[in-house]
């Protein structure tokens, strides 16, 4: 069987923000065979991240983790899609998966322990794209950052950066569950009000109206940070050491205004986690593999319950693939970023 597949590549490694400019789609032939041992699925919703930018650069750390990309080469991402054809006995034409798939119309794979795949039930409560938001990476990241990195306790005081992204939006909401007291700092009015009045947030406010972030936090948090789920850094994660409580814990789970090199790196005060005794750990999505499914009940089962809200921002077609995610960089998008392909 042979498909006509159309796939988003870079034309460049990319070192600053990221443009429209810096993509192109481009065409192959997609070629399955009965004796394969492939899968050949026709992708139905793309996630769009912004670890992605990242993996397109020349020469970054998080190639210790993540293999870089090279221009015009596909780009290997979460996402759903149908199986058309398989040479598996694990998977049947009809199925729907989600998993590490592409940014492209199908994508070939070979079924192996090292390749994250799931099957999802098309006739379950939730929609398709819940299974690579809220059901996937975004979820299984807000998660496990907070319930694992940073363990929080019933009246504990959290706060969230870029709360309004994929990730923020559900760890708030997660640690309101937990019964804390939780802030979250976004970048227009209108991200603040989704915040407080949909999402269940304790406050918010619009981190471009504060001159002085250190005095902000102050006020928002007058007897300390007891966590912070770290999306920003720069400055931002300067501010939140300065307000964390002795035994205070940082999830660092992005840092997205150092990806593009336009604002300086956080040069956090080292004395301050010294002497308060904070733990600061980094993580990725894939760390708590092992706990997918367990992950997975809880959430599928707040969701169900009405208890946690998700909020998905969708574009349509593979040509919108370079805007969603040069959106992600100038603050455009609300929840999470998917494309939905026709």
């Amino acid at each position: 069987m042979e498909v006509r597949n159309r796939y988003v590549a870079t034309r460049r490694h990319i070192e600053g923000a990221p443009t429209e400019a810096d993509f192109e789609v481009r065409e192959e032939t997609a070629r399955w065979s009965p004796d394969s041992g492939e899968v050949l699925v026709r992708n139905l919703y793309l996630s769009i991240d912004p670890y992605q930018l990242n993996r397109m650069k020349r020469s970054s750390a998080s190639h210790l983790a993540v293999d870089g990309i090279l221009p015009g080469q596909r780009i290997a991402a979460y996402a759903a899609g149908e199986v058309v054809a398989s040479a598996s006995p694990e998977y049947a034409a009809g199925d729907v998966v989600a998993g590490v798939l592409g940014w492209e119309d199908y994508t070939l794979f070979r079924p192996s322990p090292a390749v994250l795949m799931s099957k999802v039930d098309a006739a379950a409560v939730f929609p398709l794209s819940h299974h690579i938001s809220v059901l996937g990476t975004s979820g299984m990241t807000a998660y496990g950052g907070l319930f694992e990195v940073c363990k929080p306790a019933s009246g504990e005081k959290v706060f969230v950066s870029a709360a309004s992204g994929s990730v923020g939006s559900l760890v708030g909401q997660f640690a309101k569950l937990a019964g804390c007291y939780v802030v979250g700092c976004a970048g227009t009015k209108a991200k603040v009000d989704l915040l407080k009045d949909k999402l269940g947030f304790d406050d918010a406010f619009n981190y471009k109206e504060e001159p002085d972030l250190k005095s902000a936090l102050k006020r928002y948090f007058p007897d300390g940070i007891d966590i912070y789920f770290e999306n920003v850094g720069g400055e931002m994660l300067e501010a939140a050491l300065a307000n964390m409580n002795t035994y205070g814990r940082v999830a660092l789970s992005g840092v997205i205004s150092e990806y593009t090199g336009s604002r300086r790196r956080a040069v956090p005060d080292l004395l301050e986690v010294i002497y308060k005794r904070i733990t600061i750990r980094g993580f990725f999505a894939w760390d708590f593999l092992p706990k997918f499914a367990e992950f997975n009940a809880a959430i599928g089962e707040w969701v169900r319950q009405g208890k946690v809200q998700v909020i998905e921002d969708v574009s349509d077609g593979l040509e919108s693939v370079p805007s969603a995610f040069a959106a992600l960089f100038s603050g455009q998008n609300v929840g999470k970023k998917l494309v939905k392909l026709a």
